[in-house]
C-alpha cells in the first residue's frame, strides 16, 4: 500500500501513454497490470501492451495472449496484448510478399523470402508494432491511456531511441535500399515513426514510470535509464520504489537488516530521489498476481492480512560453492549465467569470476546486458581477472571499419553509396553485437570465460538470430564468416565446452521464466547444466509476519524446480549486506552466508 502523494500519476494520469521501465525483477509488469487494471476500474478504456520477448502477461494477468488486443478476464475495460519478436516479423514478411505472389517468378519470391529471413526484420518488424501504437492513431482512438511494460532497461532504452534512429535513416536514404532489401515496407510507416517521436518526446503526452527496489544496482539503473531517456526528449518521469519494508519486530535479525539495508541504498540516492516525483510502495507477503491481488496494490482495504506462518525449517539443497571445483578443474571454457531480469545473474556471475581468478585461474568477465553494470558489482581489481563489455557503439564502429575495408577495393562509387546506407541502418548494432559475442565465446578456447547475460528476452533473440545474423555477417562482408561465427552454435551446445546456469528466485515469474528458458534452450539443442535459486529466505529466521509468510511460500517453488527439472539444484539465501565489491561477493559462495 502507499499513501503517496505523487500516487496519482500512476492512478489518475493525465499522459494517455504511461512507459513501465526499469532494471529487470523490479516489478514492472506487476505494477503496469496494477495500475491498467486501477485505471479500467475507474470507468477509463485501457490496453495494455509488453515489448519483452519473454513477456509474462499471461501469468500475472491469467489471460492468453497474443499480438491482438484481447479483452482481460474479469476486468472491464481493459484489453491487453503481447508484441511477439517472431510472430510480428512472420506476419511482416507476408505483408510484404503477399502481394507478389502469382506477380513474380517462384525464384523470385523465394529470394525475397529469404532476404527478409535475417535479425533485421525480426526487430523491425517489433518496432513496426510499437510504432503503429504510438504513431497510428487508429490504432489507440478508442483507448483513455495506452500502457507499456517493456523489457529491462538495456532493451527498452534502444527500442526508446528506434524511432529517432529509423526517421533518420529513412530521410537520409536516397537509393531506396537498405538491410531489409527495397525500403517500400517501410516508407509506408514513415508517418508513424515521425508521429511515434513526436509522441515520445510529448509531455502531454508520454510518461516515463522509472521502476525500481530499494537497493543500489537497481537504483542505479533507474537514474541511468532516466538520464539517457531524456537526452532523447522523454522528461515526464516518475520513479516508483517498489517494495518498501517497515517492521515492527525490532528483534528480529532478518528483519532489521532488510530494513537497514534498503535505508542505507535510498540514502546513497538521496540527490537523484529528490530529484524526481517519488511513489512508494510497501512490500508485500504475496505476489501480485492475478487480478485480486494487483487490485490490492492501490487499495488497501483488498489486501488479505498476512499469516504469521512461523519459522520454516531447512530445504536440502547445496550451496553452490560445490559446483565451483568443476568448473574450475578444466581450467578453460564458458560459464553463462542466464534468467529473469533481476534474479541475481550479475552478482552470480562475479562471484563465480571471484572465486575462479582467486584460484589463479584466467578468467574474463563480460556481459551482453545493453544495462552493463559489472563494474559497479565488482569495482576491485584480481590479477587474474579482465572484466570486459561488449560495448554496442564500440563493435559497431570496429564492425563498420572492417566491412569497409573488406569490400571498399571492389566497389565503384555507387557501390559504396550502397554499402555506406545498407551499414547505417540501425540493425547493423544488432549484427555487430552477434559478432563480438561470438568472438567472446571463442576465447573460452583459451581460458574461463563467464558471460552474465541479458534478460532472457534479449538473450533469446540473440540465440534465436544466430543463424540468420550469420547470414548478415556474410552479406555485408561478401566473405567467408569467421570460424568464431561458424562455430558459436556448436560451442553452445557441447557441455563439455559450455556450462549454463539457470538463475531464478524463488518467486513464481522467474521460475517459470526460467522453465521457458529451459524449453528453449532444450530446442536449441543447449543443456543447462545446474538452476541456482537465489536470495531465498526460506531458512533463515524470522518472526516478521511478511517476510515469514515469504519463506514459506517458497517451499512450493523450490520442489517445483527440483521436481521438474534434471539439473541439480544450488540454493543462495538472501544476503544481510547488498552483495557488491570483493568481500560481499566471496560471502555468495561461503558457507557463512547459510548460517
Amino acid at each position: 500500500m502507499t499513501s503517496d502523494s505523487n500516487l496519482e500519476s500512476l492512478t489518475a494520469p493525465e499522459s494517455p501513454f504511461l512507459f513501465f521501465t526499469g532494471k529487470g525483477g523490479v516489478g514492472k509488469t506487476s505494477l503496469s497490470c496494477a495500475t491498467a487494471i486501477h485505471l479500467a476500474d475507474q470507468g477509463k478504456r485501457v490496453l495494455l501492451v509488453s515489448t519483452d520477448p519473454a513477456s509474462n502477461l499471461d501469468e500475472v494477468l491469467g489471460t492468453t495472449l497474443d499480438r491482438k488486443p484481447r479483452p482481460v478476464k474479469k476486468v472491464s475495460g481493459l484489453d491487453a496484448l503481447n508484441i511477439n519478436p517472431e510472430a510480428a516479423a512472420a506476419a511482416y514478411r507476408e505483408k510484404l510478399i503477399g502481394p507478389l505472389r502469382g506477380q513474380l517468378p517462384e525464384a523470385a519470391i523465394r529470394s525475397v523470402e529469404e532476404q527478409l529471413s535475417g535479425a533485421c526484420t525480426v526487430e523491425i518488424a517489433a518496432f513496426d508494432e510499437f510504432s503503429s501504437l504510438l504513431g497510428n492513431p487508429s490504432q489507440t482512438d478508442d483507448y483513455d491511456h495506452v500502457i507499456f511494460d517493456t523489457a529491462p532497461t538495456g532493451h527498452t532504452l534502444r527500442l526508446l531511441a528506434l524511432p529517432g534512429a529509423w526517421t533518420g535513416f529513412l530521410n537520409e536514404n536516397t537509393t531506396g535500399t537498405s538491410c531489409l532489401g527495397p525500403l517500400a515496407g517501410l516508407e509506408k510507416q514513415r508517418t508513424w515513426y515521425t508521429n511515434a517521436l513526436n509522441t515520445l518526446s510529448s509531455a502531454e503526452q508520454t510518461q516515463l514510470v522509472l521502476v525500481s527496489r530499494p537497493d543500489q544496482a537497481p537504483l542505479a539503473e533507474a537514474e541511468r535509464a532516466g538520464n539517457e531517456l531524456s537526452e532523447i526528449g522523454v522528461k515526464n518521469q516518475v520513479l516508483v520504489l517498489n517494495g518498501i519494508f517497515e517492521t515492527n519486530h525490532k528483534n528480529d535479525a532478518l528483519a532489521k537488516a532488510l530494513e537497514r539495508r534498503q535505508k542505507m541504498a535510498l540514502s546513497q540516492f538521496e540527490n537523484y530521489l529528490n530529484s524526481i516525483p517519488v511513489v512508494r510502495i510497501s512490500l508485500r507477503s504475496y505476489p501480485l498476481i492475478g487480478i485480486e491481488a494487483l487490485r490490492s496494490t492501490f487499495n488497501p482495504e483488498l489486501e488479505s492480512a498476512p499469516k504469521n506462518y512461523g519459522s520454516v525449517g531447512p530445504i536440502d539443497l547445496p550451496p553452490l560453492s560445490e559446483l565451483t571445483d568443476d568448473l574450475a578443474s578444466t581450467g578453460t571454457g564458458l560459464i553463462m549465467t542466464m534468467g529473469k531480469g533481476g534474479v541475481g545473474k550479475t552478482t552470480i556471475a562475479c562471484a563465480l569470476a571471484v572465486n575462479l581468478a582467486e584460484r589463479g585461474l584466467s578468467v574474463c568477465l563480460t556481459t551482453t546486458d545493453p544495462a552493463a553494470h559489472l563494474t559497479l558489482t565488482l569495482n576491485e581489481a584480481i590479477p587474474t581477472l579482465r572484466i570486459e563489455r561488449i560495448d554496442p557503439s564500440k563493435v559497431t564502429k570496429d564492425y563498420v571499419s572492417a566491412v569497409r575495408r573488406a569490400q571498399e577495393a571492389g566497389l565503384d562509387p555507387d557501390g559504396l553509396a550502397l554499402l555506406e546506407e545498407d551499414l547505417s541502418s540501425p540493425c547493423t548494432e544488432e549484427i555487430a553485437v552477434f559478432q563480438a559475442f561470438a568472438k567472446t565465446v571463442a576465447e573460452a578456447e583459451k581460458e574461463i570465460v563467464i558471460i552474465d547475460t541479458a534478460p532472457t528476452g534479449h538473450t533469446l533473440l540473440l540465440l534465436d538470430a544466430a543463424e540468420s545474423y550469420h547470414r548478415e555477417v556474410g552479406r555485408q562482408t561478401m566473405s567467408t564468416v569467421s570460424a568464431e561465427v561458424t562455430e558459436l552454435l556448436p560451442r553452445l551446445r557441447d557441455p563439455r565446452f559450455t556450462r549454463i546456469l539457470l538463475v531464478t528466485q524463488p518467486e513464481p515469474t522467474p521460475v517459470h521464466e526460467a522453465s521457458s528458458l529451459q524449453e528453449d534452450l532444450n530446442r536449441a539443442e543447449i543443456s543447462p547444466t545446474a538452476w541456482v535459486v537465489n536470495q531465498s529466505f526460506h531458512s533463515l529466521p524470522t518472526s516478521d509476519p511478511v517476510l515469514s509468510a515469504r519463506a514459506a511460500r517458497e517451499i512450493a517453488l523450490i520442489e517445483e524446480v527440483q521436481s521438474n527439472h534434471e539439473s541439480p539444484t544450488y540454493l543462495i539465501p538472501w544476503q544481510k549486506e547488498e552483495p557488491l565489491g570483493l568481500n560481499a561477493l566471496r560471502l555468495v559462495l561461503s558457507e557463512e552466508v547459510r548460517q
